[in-house]
């Protein structure tokens, strides 16, 4: 078993017990992942980071056939930014995981 093959069983107990919920336009199942929105976040410390756009982190497996302009709905409370977005980009960390960039829908 290689370090890729650990990394993706850690990712899949870790999403599991603490992702996020979303649904994907075109998708039958919901994905799990990591939601993030900036502006939300609590305020520790002075880290200034470029990335401003809210972003949805899932596994490269479930990245495979999303494409720009997808609607992406994060079931959160509407307080924590949950609702509807669109796709903008897909962003490979070369970890075996993808931030979706995602932009709120009106």
């Amino acid at each position: 078993m290689g370090i890729r093959d650990l990394v993706a069983d850690i990712d899949s107990v870790i999403f599991d017990v603490l992702g996020d919920t979303a649904r994907i336009e075109g998708r039958a199942e919901p994905v799990l992942g990591m939601f993030s929105a900036p502006w939300k976040q609590p305020q520790i410390g002075r880290l200034n980071t470029g990335l401003r756009e809210p972003h949805f982190v899932v596994r490269l497996a479930d990245s495979d056939g999303l494409n720009k302009g997808l609607l992406v709905t994060i079931d959160l409370p509407d307080l924590d930014g949950g609702g509807d977005y669109e796709l903008l980009q897909l962003e490979p960390g070369g970890d075996g995981l993808v931030s979706l960039i995602l932009r709120k829908r009106a």
